[in-house]
């Protein structure tokens, strides 16, 4: 991967570089097939949310690729040069437990194409299977180097431990990149198989020692905790009726960099964790209200802010 100078760019606030694949849901009607990936679930989750938003990923020269590239049209994101380089569109078989909850099975390459973002976005985030599988994972590290101190990245892991070595080297991989990270959001369960029988606040305590400034630990039901130098808060989950799991953690990850970019003063006190963990909570709520890796509108996020202010106003009256 090379890059020569890379200019400040206004037009595009955050690129994403992660993975994009097909998700294979069967049913009783039979296999259906959906745009599916972290990444590209957090750039399109980003688009929806107003957000200017660049992709860099890989995929193949195939009608999946194209179904794929529909999709993000329709939430404004770019898809940035050379992604259709993979002899095929990679693909996860979804399998859905009767809470709702997803286990996957993988049919995946992970191989960025020969090029890299030639402007400065305001943020840069990757995670899940594009920071751990090879040789994509060292190409992604060796960009996050480049960019790292000279905007915001954000990560999250998004573990995935059958498609992973080992626990060392993983453990490994993860504190690296953490080191060169803003923000970094783990689940409840990323952060017990990286940290065994380590409490979130000592895991949040680990990443702002590793080099991040942020530290964000998500508990599904029970909310998130996030935590700075300055500050931590715990934010409650919204009640809300689970139609499936799908894209949760991904629409929380999309508002929390949006968050970042509507509030991009340098500060991780009080009340900005507050505003990030409640918009971020809210929009989680929201998709896992409603089947798929269907995340909020900016429309929608407004609409629930506000009436989720309402409310509190009427329940301190």
């Amino acid at each position: 991967m090379h890059s020569s100078t890379v200019p400040p760019c206004p037009k595009t606030d955050v690129v994403v570089v992660g993975e994009a694949i097909i998700d294979i849901i069967d049913t009783g009607a039979g296999p259906v097939e959906f745009p599916g990936g972290s990444g590209m679930n957090v750039a399109f989750g980003l688009g929806r949310l107003g957000v200017s938003t660049a992709f860099l990923t890989a995929l193949g020269r195939d009608e999946r690729s194209k179904t794929i590239q529909r999709h993000l049209d329709t939430a404004g994101v770019r898809l940035l040069p050379g992604a259709e380089h993979l002899d095929r569109t990679s693909t996860a078989r979804a399998l859905l437990d009767s809470s709702g909850s997803a286990e996957y099975e993988f049919d995946f390459e992970w191989n960025l194409p020969q090029v890299s973002p030639a402007f400065l976005p305001r943020v840069l985030h990757t995670g899940s299977l594009a920071s751990f599988m090879e040789p994509g994972a060292t190409q992604v590290l060796s960009l996050l180097g480049l960019f790292s101190r000279r905007c915001l990245i954000t990560y999250d892991p998004n573990i995935r431990p059958t498609l992973l070595r080992s626990h060392t080297e993983a453990l490994r991989t993860f504190e690296r990149t953490v080191a060169l990270a803003t923000v970094v959001k783990l689940s409840s369960d990323d952060a017990q198989w990286l940290y065994p029988r380590t409490s979130p606040h000592d895991v949040a305590r680990r990443l702002l020692d590793l080099g991040a400034e942020l530290a964000v630990i998500t508990e599904g039901a029970s909310g998130s905790y996030l935590r700075s130098n300055a500050a931590e808060i715990e934010v409650p989950a919204p009640p809300v009726l689970v139609k499936d799991t799908v894209g949760a953690g991904d629409s929380y990850m999309s508002s929390l960099i949006a968050g970042l970019i509507e509030d991009p003063e340098d500060d991780f006190g009080y009340g900005k964790l507050s505003r990030l963990g409640t918009a971020s909570s809210l929009a989680a709520a929201i998709t896992v209200g409603r089947h798929g890796a269907n995340p909020p509108t900016r429309a929608e996020l407004v609409r629930s802010l506000e009436l989720a202010q309402t409310s509190r106003k009427s329940s301190d009256d």
